[in-house]
C-alpha cells in the first residue's frame, strides 16, 4: 500500500447538493472530481433510485454542477453553455444562461429555455412559471431588457469601461466574485408559454433566500436593501407568485435571519439572532412568526448550537441546503464539538436529533421522514448514506479504494484541561510508517474561522504530512464552533486565550508522544489560522518553521480593504482605530514583526479579496526587513478557497510549497 500521495485530491470522488425527486422514489446528487492534467473539475449528475437502492450517472458532459427537481418527478432541469456560440456571446460580456432537461432515465439532454441574465438560482412554480435569482449591477441597464442596435451599444460601452472600476459602496468586492460593487441578486419571474420575464425585487435589493409554501401559491422572501454600505440585518418577505406582489412583514435593521420556512399555512418556522449578546457570530435560535403581522414567538430561549455544518476538511466540493422542510417538522444542522448532525424541530419548539454517528454531515434531503444524505464517516471519504431506523446505511462506494490502496493515519483523541480550565479537544496523528524509539518532527495546525472545528474527518494535506514522516496535531481552542456561545466569544481577545489554549495543547502533546522531536516543530494554518500563526511567531520560539496561508497580520488594514473587514474587524476586535486604535494594533500580529525569529513560509493568493495579499506582504516585508528568513509564494488567480477549491494544478504546487519548507527547517 502506498501512503497517501500529493495529487490524490484529484481521484477523490467528492459529492454534494443530494435531493430527493417530488415523488421521494429517486434522489439526485452532483459528483466532483478534479484533474490535474487539465487544471480543471469536472461535474456529473448522478441517480440514486430507491426501489432497488441503484445508482447511475446521469450526464456526462462533465459541467453540471447543480440542478433542481422538476415536479413530475422524472426529470431534472441544469444550466449550462454546451452551444461553442452561446460560450462565444457569454466570453464577449452578454448575460445567458441555457437551461436543459433531461428524463432520469438517461437520453441527450434537451434546451428547455434561455434566459438573457447570470442565473443564479431557479425555483419552478408550476409548468408554466419559474422563479429566479440574477446577479444584476444596478449601475447599468438590465442586459437582458434591450435589443438589436441598443444592446450591443450597451456591449461596447461595458467593453471600454473594464479597464476602470467606479466604486461608491461597501463591500465592493467579495471573494471568488471579484469587483461587486452596485450587484445585487435580483428576484424574477419567467413564463415560459410567453418566454416573457418580469423583476419582482427592485434594484438595490439584495435577495438571499427564497421558499415556498405547500401548494406554492407564496414564497417566503429573504433580503436586504442597501444603498452605499450593506448591513448584517435582512428582512422577511412574503411574496404572492401570482400577483408578484412583495409584502414586508419583519422590522427592517433589526435582525438576521439565517432562514424561514412555513410551517403552517400561516405560520413560520424562522432562524435567526438580533446578533446583541454574542454579536455576528451568535448562534441562531428558532421563532414562530406570523405570516400577516411579522410577529414572532421565540420557541427555543436555551439553544444553543450553531446551525451548519462547521466541520473542516479539504475534501470538499459543492454544497447543498442546510436548512429542509418536511411535513410538520424543520430539519437543520447542527455542529456539536467536533461533528455535525442532522436535528428537526417543530412547530412547539420540540428539537430532536435524528443522526448519531459522529463525523460530517455535508448535504442532506428529507422526504416523507426518509433521509439521505453525503458525509464523512471515520476516516472515509465522502459517501452517500441512507438513515434507516435510526441507523446508517452506506450506499455508494465511490472512494472505498482509499482505503484499500493507501495507508492512513488513524486520529488520537486528546482532551486538554487548560490552566483557565476550558476543555480544549484535539487529535495526534502519527507518522504512517512509524518506527520504535525514533523521533520525528511535527507540525501543529491551525483551523481557520475561528469560530469552525477540526473533527474525527478526512484531511488529505494532513494524511499526505503523516506519509512524509510528519507527526500532525490539532485541536479545537476557544473561539473554535461547537461548545456554544460563550466558548466561541473571542471578541477583543484574539491572540491572548487562544493562544494560551494552542500552548497548551502542544505542551500535553509533547508529554505524552516522546516519538516528537520537540526541536524540529512547525506551525500552519489558513486564514485565522494564518493570524494564529503570525501572533504566534511573534510571541514564541517553540517553532522551528512557520507556514502562515491566506492571513491576517494587520487588522487596521484588514478592516478597510477586505470583503468582511469593516464589520468583521470593529465586531471580533470590539474596537476600531477612531475609538481605541492602540487595542486594534495590540491584537496584530504585524506589532510584534520584530520579535520574530522563526523561519517563515507565506502562502497567498492574488483574488483572496477575504484576507486581502496586503495581509501577507506586510508581514514578509516585516520579517525580511529584521533579518529573518521568509518567502513568500502568490498564487495568481486564486482566492481565499485556494488549499479547499484551488485549481488542482495550484493546489499541488501550494502543497509542494509547504511540505518543502518543512522538510528544510525539520529535517
Amino acid at each position: 500500500m502506498k501512503n497517501i500521495q500529493i495529487d490524490d485530491f484529484a481521484k477523490f470522488k467528492l459529492l454534494s447538493d443530494v435531493q430527493f425527486s417530488p415523488n421521494g422514489k429517486y434522489a439526485c446528487f452532483v459528483v466532483h472530481q478534479g484533474n490535474v492534467e487539465d487544471n480543471s473539475y469536472k461535474s456529473n449528475l448522478w441517480v440514486y433510485k430507491v426501489e432497488d437502492n441503484s445508482c447511475f450517472q446521469l450526464t456526462t458532459f462533465d459541467k453540471e454542477g447543480s440542478f433542481i427537481w422538476l415536479d413530475d418527478s422524472e426529470h431534472v432541469l441544469f444550466a449550462g453553455l454546451r452551444d461553442e456560440k452561446d460560450k462565444k456571446k457569454q466570453k464577449e460580456g452578454e448575460e445567458l444562461t441555457v437551461f436543459y432537461r433531461i428524463g432520469i432515465y438517461g437520453g441527450e439532454a434537451q434546451e428547455a429555455f434561455r434566459l438573457p441574465f447570470s442565473v443564479t438560482s431557479i425555483k419552478e412554480v408550476n409548468n408554466n412559471q419559474f422563479l429566479f435569482t440574477a446577479n444584476i449591477n444596478s449601475n447599468f441597464p438590465v442586459l437582458g431588457s434591450l435589443q438589436g442596435e441598443e444592446k450591443e451599444k450597451e456591449l461596447k460601452r461595458r467593453k471600454k469601461e473594464r479597464d476602470y472600476q467606479v466604486i461608491d459602496e461597501i463591500p465592493y468586492w467579495f471573494n471568488g466574485e471579484g469587483f461587486t460593487n452596485g450587484n445585487r441578486n435580483r428576484l424574477f419571474s419567467y413564463n415560459i408559454a410567453t418566454g416573457q420575464w418580469e423583476p419582482i425585487t427592485k434594484e438595490k435589493m439584495q435577495v438571499e433566500k427564497v421558499r415556498f409554501n405547500n401548494d406554492k401559491s407564496k414564497a417566503i422572501v429573504i433580503g436586504s436593501f442597501f444603498e452605499s454600505k450593506m448591513e448584517m440585518t435582512n428582512t422577511i418577505y412574503i411574496l404572492n407568485t401570482q400577483s408578484l406582489s412583495l409584502k414586508r412583514i419583519s422590522p427592517e435593521k433589526e435582525f438576521t435571519y439565517a432562514d424561514a420556512h412555513f410551517i403552517q399555512n400561516n405560520k413560520l418556522l424562522c432562524l435567526g439572532s438580533d446578533m446583541k449578546r454574542y454579536g455576528i457570530n451568535e448562534n441562531s435560535r428558532f421563532y414562530l412568526m406570523e405570516a400577516d403581522s411579522g410577529k414572532k414567538q421565540l420557541l427555543t430561549p436555551d439553544f444553543d448550537c450553531s446551525t451548519w455544518n462547521s466541520v473542516g476538511s479539504d475534501c470538499r466540493r459543492g454544497g447543498g441546503e442546510q436548512v429542509k422542510l418536511d411535513g410538520e417538522h424543520l430539519y437543520f444542522i447542527t455542529t456539536e464539538d467536533d461533528s455535525s448532525y442532522i436535528n428537526r424541530i417543530d412547530v412547539t419548539g420540540k428539537i430532536q436529533k435524528i443522526t448519531r454517528e459522529k463525523g460530517s454531515v455535508d448535504s442532506y434531503d428529507v422526504k416523507g421522514g426518509k433521509i439521505i444524505f453525503s458525509g464523512l464517516r471515520k476516516l472515509k471519504l465522502q459517501e452517500l448514506y441512507l438513515l434507516q431506523k435510526d441507523k446508517e446505511k452506506q450506499i455508494t462506494s465511490f472512494n472505498d479504494w482509499v482505503q484499500k490502496e493507501r495507508k492512513i493515519s488513524s486520529l488520537e483523541p486528546l482532551t486538554v484541561k487548560t490552566p483557565a480550565g476550558k476543555a480544549v479537544d484535539g487529535w495526534v496523528m502519527k507518522p504512517t510508517n512509524i518506527e520504535k524509539d525514533k523521533k520525528y518532527p511535527a507540525i501543529l495546525n491551525i483551523h481557520g474561522g475561528p469560530k469552525t472545528v477540526y473533527g474525527e474527518v478526512f484531511y488529505h494535506e494532513m494524511q499526505y504530512w503523516a506519509g512524509q514522516g510528519y507527526y500532525v496535531f490539532f485541536c479545537n481552542p476557544r473561539g473554535s464552533d461547537g461548545k456554544g456561545n460563550s466558548f466561541a466569544d473571542i471578541r477583543g481577545k484574539y491572540g491572548t486565550i487562544d493562544f494560551d489554549d494552542l500552548m497548551a495543547f502542544t505542551d500535553v502533546v509533547f508529554k505524552k508522544y516522546d516519538g516528537i522531536d520537540k526541536e524540529r516543530v512547525g506551525v500552519t494554518g489558513g486564514s485565522y489560522g494564518g493570524f494564529m500563526t503570525n501572533w504566534i511567531i511573534g510571541h514564541t520560539d517553540r517553532f522551528k518553521a512557520a507556514v502562515s496561508q491566506r492571513s491576517i497580520s494587520n487588522w487596521i488594514s484588514m478592516g478597510y480593504t477586505t470583503d468582511i473587514g469593516y464589520f468583521f474587524e470593529e465586531d471580533q476586535m470590539a474596537a476600531t482605530p477612531w475609538d481605541n486604535i492602540e487595542k486594534v494594533w495590540f491584537h496584530s500580529p504585524l506589532k510584534y514583526a520584530n520579535k520574530v525569529n522563526t523561519p517563515t513560509l507565506f502562502i497567498h493568493s492574488d483574488e483572496d479579496y477575504r484576507c486581502w495579499t496586503p495581509e501577507a506582504l506586510q508581514m514578509f516585508t516585516a520579517l525580511k526587513y529584521h533579518g529573518v528568513e521568509s518567502r513568500l509564494c502568490l498564487f495568481k488567480g486564486e482566492n481565499h478557497e485556494l488549499s479547499r477549491g484551488g485549481r488542482p494544478q495550484q493546489r499541488v504546487k501550494r502543497l509542494t510549497e509547504i511540505t518543502q519548507w518543512f522538510d528544510k527547517y525539520l529535517k
